[in-house]
């Protein structure tokens, strides 16, 4: 999850009770640990914005604030873009 005073390079957009999105957080969280990043998570439902914009696309992984990846995250192409 983020630190404090650190600017976690990852966003997870996700549900509860999304399946998908628990087994994205696992790779997310595996990754970051790995790499000394932080991540974020926000639960889509608590903004109707959000809602409006992700609600078939859940989970969905923001990397330096742009759009890569949703539904799934494999965990090498997220490396990539952590060390790009």
């Amino acid at each position: 999850m983020s630190q404090p005073g650190v600017e976690p390079r990852v966003t997870l957009y996700s549900r509860a009770g999304c399946h998908l999105c628990a087994e994205a957080r696992v790779v997310i969280e595996a990754v970051c640990l790995e790499l000394g990043e932080s991540f974020s998570e926000v639960d889509i439902d608590t903004d109707p914005a959000l809602q409006d914009r992700f609600t078939d696309e859940v989970p969905v992984t923001f990397v330096d604030g742009r759009q890569h990846d949703f539904w799934r995250v494999d965990p090498q192409r997220l490396r990539a873009a952590l060390r790009a």
